[in-house]
């Protein structure tokens, strides 16, 4: 029997993957991938140049339906063409802070905002960047007739590649962090746009969860797409009580949830997610690469930095790394740098330093955990995704500073996953998406209740006396 192929793309800001998956199990039949750029200021034409290496090669050869899952947030500026107006901005572009609190003051506060629109803007926000275009590039602004998001622009070029291009598409997820479209009215607000920019302009079409975009020449559909968190979501089947930790270049945690949130902190953003209800999320511009910083200070490899870490004892001597190496998006802290606190001569060990960069990551994630159960979202285990959770001494950090039980799912693509379930979505036509089974590969428990209350305690007073927040 014939067997029905979905792709699924993760256009992320370090490469283009894509798994093509078998649409009714879910199971990965072929990938590829192609790096995309550093910097957080690229040209479109980059993530294009990705996509047709990866896809090359007839990596496509019988997919029915396609979805792209796509980096949030970036701002990618269209002219009356649909031509770029200038590289796109990406989340991690921090140059649009002081934008960020200037929107936050004119809309009425930071409650106003989590009530209305269900996030207060940070340098990350789309909207944030659009004020930064108006002010800073005037010329740009006023060439700018639209304004799509990464996956939102290669869904498009996806379409006009196979002429089945009819017009700009997004989805509710990513659109839900622009800043200028709510969660809590499910619509965009033009007002919002006139504060950010002095005018509107035109924006995507938001489809509904398994709605088509269109067709490709060989009739390929292709689905509406979603932002990468949503997609992950997505690919992983989240469960009530499920919340992922996710350790790439940023760091994530983020749960399911039946209605929208309001945090006037800015710690939890109210997205939509890829499904019709809610992804309540935190956001740190530093994961991975905290472990990588490590690696470099100590002149090691992974494993050995793996080692060093479980050498030493939770706590790491005393040592306290706050890790804002990139400043940071969550705290708003964009000009922040790390520091490290309660070095001793008798602390000052390779074990000590390399377990300090494994704790200060995951702790800059804890707060993420507990706004989440004190926002009324179930919170009963973790789901540790992302480069870094494949580090042994991160799982067992993590089990205890957490405090909860905690799963490592297989290693796996799974925002390319989700986009890959959304589109098998699409191409059923059903009420629910495909149910797909997710292996685990580790399983783990804390250890006494409590067990790093400690040092979370300690690292959160650390951040109140250097930085004056949490």
């Amino acid at each position: 029997m014939t067997r029905s192929l979905v792709a699924g793309v993760d256009s992320s800001t370090q490469s283009c993957k894509i798994v093509v998956c078998d649409a009714e199990t879910g199971q990965v039949v072929r990938s590829a991938r192609a790096p995309h750029p550093d910097g957080t200021e690229v040209d479109p034409a980059a993530w294009w140049a990705a996509w047709q290496q990866a896809s090359s090669g007839g990596l496509l050869d019988g997919v029915e339906a396609i979805a792209v899952g796509g980096q949030q947030h970036g701002m990618v500026t269209l002219d009356d063409a649909d031509q770029v107006v200038r590289p796109a901005l990406l989340w991690n572009d921090t140059r649009s802070a002081g934008a960020a609190a200037d929107l936050v003051e004119e809309f009425g506060g930071a409650q106003a905002w989590a009530e209305e629109i269900g996030i207060v803007p940070v340098a990350a926000i789309t909207a944030t960047k659009l004020r930064w275009l108006a002010r800073n590039e005037p010329d740009n602004m006023a060439r700018t007739r639209t304004c799509v998001l990464p996956h939102d622009w290669v869904t498009g070029q996806i379409l006009k590649d196979g002429n089945g291009f009819q017009q700009w598409v997004t989805d509710r997820g990513d659109a839900s962090g622009t800043g200028y479209w709510s969660a809590h009215s499910q619509d965009y607000r033009t007002d919002v746009m006139d504060l950010a920019m002095g005018r509107t302009i035109e924006v995507p079409t938001v489809l509904a969860p398994h709605e088509a975009a269109g067709r490709t020449d060989s009739g390929m559909i292709v689905a509406p797409g979603t932002g990468d968190n949503m997609g992950a979501a997505l690919g992983l089947g989240l469960a009530r009580g499920d919340v992922v930790v996710s350790l790439g270049t940023s760091g994530t945690v983020f749960a399911r949830h039946t209605d929208p949130v309001a945090d006037a902190s800015g710690a939890l953003q109210s997205f939509a997610d890829a499904e019709g209800g809610y992804l309540p999320l935190l956001c740190t511009l530093n994961a991975s690469r905290v472990i990588n910083a490590g690696m470099a200070m100590l002149g090691v490899d992974y494993s050995e930095f793996d080692r060093l870490a479980m050498a030493a004892a939770p706590g790491a001597g005393g040592l306290t790394l706050i890790p804002y190496l990139d400043g940071e998006r969550t705290p708003n802290l964009p000009d922040a740098t790390g520091t490290l606190l309660g070095l001793q001569r008798a602390n000052a060990t390779p074990e000590n330093l390399a377990r300090a960069h494994v704790e200060g990551m995951l702790l800059n994630l804890v707060a993420g955990v507990s706004a989440l159960r004190d926002h009324g979202v179930a919170v009963e285990r973790i789901l540790l995704i992302g480069g870094a959770a494949a580090s042994t001494a991160v799982q067992d950090i993590a089990c205890q500073l957490f405090g909860l039980p905690l799963v490592v799912p297989a290693a796996g693509e799974y925002v390319g996953l989700g986009a890959a379930r959304q589109a098998a979505w699409t191409l059923s036509g059903a009420d629910a998406p495909p149910q797909w089974e997710v292996s685990l590969d580790v399983r783990a428990e804390p250890g006494a209740p409590d067990a790093g209350a400690e040092i979370v305690e300690r690292y959160r007073q650390a951040v109140r006396d250097q930085h004056g927040v949490g």
